[in-house]
């Protein structure tokens, strides 16, 4: 797999100044018809990683694309695919988006089909016996309590900052204070969700986020390049 899996120092401060930045563009808010394209733009941009959400009308109420789209998009660019599982029984599906060529898979802690705790660990455990990097998500009326006794079995803890299921929400600040809370503990990848962009894009990194995804606020953007650069905290080109 190309993703690093270098673990991130934790620092106390929370701050995210001498960590890594890394964007990672939601395709969910590209043109699904030029989606090689979109991926190889983004790429050419700088972004990091690419972030490709998967619904199954269930979890969410929406529905997006499966295994063989995730397979085409590693044949399109070289960057890490982030694979996000909102869906009731991601267990059921996780060697496939493996196969597929995903770098990262991350699965929800509220999951129905992950329920009991052993089940959540063998889905983690699934995951890197495979070679993929393992996340878990939690949704923003879920608190970080519900995380933690995983924390030893995962690469990356993502923090949904709006209700997941549709691009272009607003964002929800109530994700700052979590986002501190799990850098309180967690010294890996966390990353943020929903309504980032330049300014809460901003906050998350001071909170202690290192991996933004943001889809609307580059796939909007007249500048992709600039889009990312802004969401690093770098100054537009």
């Amino acid at each position: 797999m190309s993703a690093s899996s270098t673990p991130i120092p934790p620092q106390r401060t929370g701050s995210v100044s001498t960590r890594q930045v890394l964007i990672a563009p939601s395709l969910l808010a590209c043109d699904f018809g030029h989606l090689a394209e979109e991926a190889a733009r983004v790429q050419e941009a700088g972004a990091d990683w690419l972030h490709v959400d998967v619904m199954d009308g269930h979890f969410v109420p929406n529905l997006t694309i499966g295994p063989d789209v995730v397979a085409a998009l590693r044949r399109a660019s070289r960057l890490p695919l982030d694979v996000h599982l909102m869906i009731d029984h991601p267990e059921a599906f996780l060697t496939r988006f493996i196969a597929a060529g995903a770098d990262y898979v991350t699965v929800h802690v509220e999951a129905p089909g992950l329920a009991r705790p052993d089940e959540l660990r063998q889905a983690l455990g699934t995951i890197r016996a495979g070679g993929a990097k393992a996340g878990l998500s939690l949704r923003p009326r879920t608190g970080v309590e519900a995380i933690r006794p995983y924390g030893d079995t995962l690469d990356l803890v993502l923090v949904m900052s709006v209700e997941p299921g549709s691009g272009g929400q607003a964002f929800l600040p109530e994700a700052i204070p979590k986002v501190r809370a799990v850098r309180g503990w967690f010294a890996r990848h966390i990353a943020v969700d929903g309504g980032i962009n330049a300014q809460t894009g901003r906050q998350m990194r001071e909170a202690g986020a290192n991996v933004l995804v943001a889809g609307t606020s580059v796939f909007r953007s007249a500048s992709y390049k600039d889009a990312i650069r802004s969401l690093r905290g770098d100054q537009p080109s």
